[in-house]
């Protein structure tokens, strides 16, 4: 089997909820780069990638050039066990993980339907009927947070992400995470994400502040030595997130000892490739994973769902749909949450098709 060709699309995807960070960061309407790779015997694989703006060093203008560069090495080259074709693109093209995620997950596509198999009976077998769900929660007022909170777990939401420091006010961060600890009541997951977006010492008066709930708190700093120091001077758990982006890095915030948790995100490493590779990583450390990504639809949540599937539950912290969030939906029979919970898309392969009318004109063929 051959790659004869990609094929990309630009879907704009609208948070339904505009969506506020610390630092300025704000998502409302992010590009989202659908890649179809074809083959010579008539099957095809889906990728995405979604970069937020300002979020991580990624830019959805630079998938198409990254893929374009890579063609000599893509085409004729065999789909089939995604890892010998990427580490050729690897020694290609150094860096550029985010372009090369929707590369790996489209060759991840088509190898699962060679085989007949569904992805995650080759990322390790299934450990669940169904995962947890988190839910974020953008910043904004703390009542209105509490509210979004109340409204989540209506819907059977046990795991609350409360994002802080879009106001650069760290006594609203105190009251941000004691009014969801206290409107959800005891038992369910809170953690406070400020995305590297505040100083050392706001973080640790924040931490400090509310060390006596049951609160975790997610990647306050820029560095792991912040966010290490940080655990340290509020004795809350740690969730890192953007600074956890390859082997080297989960390994120095192991040492560091301030990764109870860690966010893995397809776009970060790379695919699932590697992405599967940190996760089982993660698995002899003994540190709990969110499998996810930055941002994206259908075909993105597909590809962590099976991921997430193949992950031992107890340490799943939990996963996220993504396509929940935005729209338009790629593949309108693609999982959705249902009682604060998801399932891997069924079928071969990734299990989801984008339609071809919501995608709409191709901005590139490559061949």
């Amino acid at each position: 089997m051959k790659i004869t060709r990609l094929t990309l699309w630009d879907v704009p995807l609208t948070s339904h909820v505009a969506y506020h960070m610390a630092a300025g960061k704000t998502c409302d309407t992010a590009s989202s780069i659908v890649l179809r790779v074809d083959t010579d015997e008539g099957i095809s694989g889906w990728g995405e990638v979604c970069p937020i703006p300002h979020y991580l060093p990624a830019y959805a203008d630079g998938v198409r050039p990254a893929l374009e560069y890579l063609a000599p090495v893509l085409i004729g080259g065999d789909p089939v066990g995604p890892e010998a074709l990427m580490t050729r693109a690897d020694a290609f093209l150094q860096g550029h993980a985010y372009a090369k995620s929707a590369l790996d997950l489209a060759l991840w596509d088509i190898t699962g339907k060679v085989a007949n198999l569904p992805l995650y009976a080759l990322l390790g077998g299934r450990q669940a009927v169904d995962m947890p769900l988190y839910h974020s929660i953008t910043c904004v007022a703390p009542e209105e947070m509490a509210r979004m909170a109340c409204e989540a777990q209506a819907e059977g939401i046990t795991q609350f992400q409360v994002k802080l420091g879009a106001d650069d006010d760290w006594q609203a961060d105190i009251a941000r995470l004691r009014l969801v600890r206290e409107v959800v009541g005891d038992g369910p997951l809170v953690y406070g994400d400020w995305n590297c977006g505040a100083t050392r010492l706001d973080a640790t008066r924040v931490g400090r502040a509310v060390a006596h709930l049951d609160v975790m708190l997610e990647q306050p700093c820029a560095t792991l030595e912040e966010c290490a120091a940080v655990r340290a001077a509020t004795g809350l758990p740690m969730k890192i997130d953007e600074n956890g982006h390859d082997t080297a890095s989960l390994l120095k915030a192991y040492d560091l000892g301030c990764m109870d948790a860690v966010a893995l995100k397809l776009s970060k490493f790379g695919g699932l490739s590697p992405m599967r590779r940190a996760r089982d990583l993660c698995l002899h450390l003994g540190a709990k994973m969110c499998i996810e990504d930055t941002w994206g639809s259908d075909v993105t949540t597909g590809a962590l769902l099976h991921l997430a599937a193949a992950t031992p539950a107890r340490m799943l912290l939990n996963t996220c749909d993504l396509s929940g969030y935005v729209g338009p939906r790629l593949d309108g029979g693609a999982p959705v949450r249902r009682a604060g919970r998801i399932a891997p898309p069924e079928g071969v392969g990734l299990g989801v098709t984008p339609d071809p009318e919501i995608l709409g004109q191709s901005m590139a063929l490559i061949d």
